[in-house]
């Protein structure tokens, strides 16, 4: 008598749309996932491991509709990849309010609602996994390119990342970040590339099983 089949594992990609977003939810096609493609912006697909879902992931009904949809489609919820943010770049000063809320609405309201949801929904299910994606100007501010608001949203992701990574452990859900530096999407279109070195390079990955990020 044959086991039956293991369900196909399901991914939540926000911001996938394009750029980062677009290439996470092929990756993970790639890797036989379900994934579920939420932004702004999203088309519908006709693909049979893809749902889409559109609206403004700041606002927690469309949060709530994002894991709805997934549970009725898929069934399960394995990984969350908040890929989707704002990045406006100017000197501190320059700074509007509107510019303050529209960075803090994406980046860290967009963050809560939906990632309260599905660890939730981990939680229950007995595992998953969480990956924030930040920005390497967390870490290393760059005179060139002065961005106070995408480290204090960022930033937040950051320090948050460890925190859920020691509340959860226990309950099987895993939290990670992913700091990017320049990638060559429409956000940088006018980078110049050819001056970066091999993109992973001078970093410590600390695999200790969550030892890193406290007890």
């Amino acid at each position: 008598m044959t086991s039956p089949p293991e369900p196909r594992k399901v991914a939540i990609v926000t911001g996938a749309s394009q750029g980062i977003g677009a290439g996470i939810a092929r990756g993970f096609r790639g890797l036989g996932y379900l994934v579920v493609a939420a932004s702004l912006w999203i088309r519908p697909s006709d693909a049979a491991d893809v749902h889409t879902v559109q609206g403004d992931i700041s606002q927690a009904e469309t949060a709530q509709r994002i894991v709805e949809e997934t549970l009725d489609r898929f069934g399960r919820i394995d990984t969350l990849i908040n890929n989707a943010g704002i990045f406006i770049g100017k000197p501190f000063l320059d700074y509007t309010y509107d510019d303050f809320a529209a960075m803090t609405a994406v980046n860290l309201d967009g963050f809560f609602h939906l990632t309260q949801r599905v660890v939730r929904h981990m939680a229950e299910q007995g595992g998953g996994h969480v990956v924030n994606i930040t920005t390497s100007l967390v870490d290393h501010a760059r005179v060139a390119s002065p961005s106070a608001l995408a480290s204090l949203t960022k930033g937040g992701l950051d320090a948050v990342t460890r925190s859920l990574a020691t509340e959860f452990a226990a309950r099987g859900v895993r939290v990670n970040a992913v700091a990017p530096g320049v990638v060559k999407t429409p956000m940088n279109a006018g980078a110049d590339y050819e001056e970066l070195a091999t993109f992973v390079t001078g970093e410590t990955l600390h695999i200790d099983g969550g030892q890193a990020a406290g007890h």
